[in-house]
């Protein structure tokens, strides 16, 4: 070998060398300053009330501080955006749900941003099941009455929703269509807003996670006709099911999850997916979800594999049921 081809390799080994222990390095000392989780809506809803928790058991777990920053607007699709083209160095976070990565792709034109390729999956934080709930004066005294109040007033009745493509425009989609109703629908910039009016009694009912509006249910201020699945849920014992109600079709649990940008490196992803699954771990941070009507994942169904089939799953399982019950509603 001639002295310019030794000269050459081994400089070409020394830069590989270097970028190895500056990657090694790199990953050994994350999170060396604060870590930013997006959450693609305003203070208050479901998705901020589950990243804060999280933040805050991962941040105990890490030793770093996760900040939570709120980018709402557009059903939860501007702040998912923003994320989706960060810096991929782990300090970006993305405290994702359903509404950005299985609705918004159905139902928002010229989406700026692909949920199956632009993210890396982190891991699950949890589920939750939707509760139709209505101003604490809404006449109905029961889910039979409250189906036969709305069908009979049309769009004199207003329905709130956190925005086109949120999780609570998907609940509404899946609930008016298969009953038949047709309200006035009133969008909102998040869950925080929408419920804040319907407090105020200036919108009648809202579709939404258990997790927003457990808290409102209990202190009287809204009440809750149904719960979507099989069972009732502990945060609202006393709230029928949609099955114990004889509405067997309305099955929607909203999952919560975390997501980085595209190209964030893997042992830092694994750093992260082990800080989320020690969080969740941890019984205070089970009982705060549990309390509001969420539930942690099994062991199994932790992890960034895991995370990614559901995702996959659920845009094969209600992208044509949403597509569809969005045209029957117009």
């Amino acid at each position: 070998m001639s002295f310019w081809k030794k000269a050459v390799t081994i400089a070409i080994g020394f830069v590989v060398g270097i970028g190895c222990l500056v990657t090694a390095t790199r990953a050994d000392n994350y999170p060396s300053r604060t870590v930013a989780m997006i959450v693609p809506f305003p203070p208050g809803g479901p998705s901020d009330v589950v990243a804060r928790i999280i933040a805050e058991g991962m941040s105990r777990v890490l030793n770093q501080t996760i900040i939570i920053e709120n980018v709402g607007g557009a059903g939860g699709t501007i702040g998912t955006a923003r994320v989706a083209a960060a810096t991929p160095d782990g300090y970006t976070l993305l405290a994702a749900g359903m509404g950005s990565h299985v609705a918004a792709p159905a139902l928002t034109p010229n989406l700026r941003y692909d949920s199956t390729k632009d993210f890396e999956p982190i891991g699950l934080i949890s589920n939750a099941p939707v509760a139709v709930v209505a101003r604490k004066d809404f006449p109905a005294k029961d889910l039979k009455e409250f189906i036969a109040y709305v069908k009979a007033q049309g769009d004199s009745v207003k329905q709130a929703h956190g925005g086109i493509g949120s999780a609570s425009h998907m609940a509404w989609l899946l609930f008016t269509s298969q009953l038949g109703l047709k309200p006035k629908l009133i969008p909102y910039r998040g869950t925080g807003p929408a419920l804040g009016n319907l407090i105020g009694d200036h919108v009648d009912f809202f579709c939404e996670q258990v997790v927003s509006v457990a808290p409102a249910v209990k202190g009287k201020s809204i009440k809750a006709y149904v719960v979507s699945g099989d069972t009732r849920t502990s945060a609202l014992p006393d709230v029928l099911s949609a099955k114990q109600a004889e509405i067997p079709e309305f099955q929607l649990s909203i999952w919560s999850a975390v997501f980085a940008p595209k190209g964030t490196p893997k042992d830092i992803l694994a750093k992260l997916s082990g800080a989320l699954g020690n969080a969740l771990d941890d019984p205070a941070v089970a009982k705060r979800l549990a309390d509001l009507g969420g539930a942690v994942p099994a062991l199994a169904e932790r992890g960034p594999a895991h995370l990614e089939t559901v995702l996959k799953a659920d845009i094969a399982r209600w992208e044509p049921v949403l597509k569809a019950a969005m045209a029957e509603s117009k």
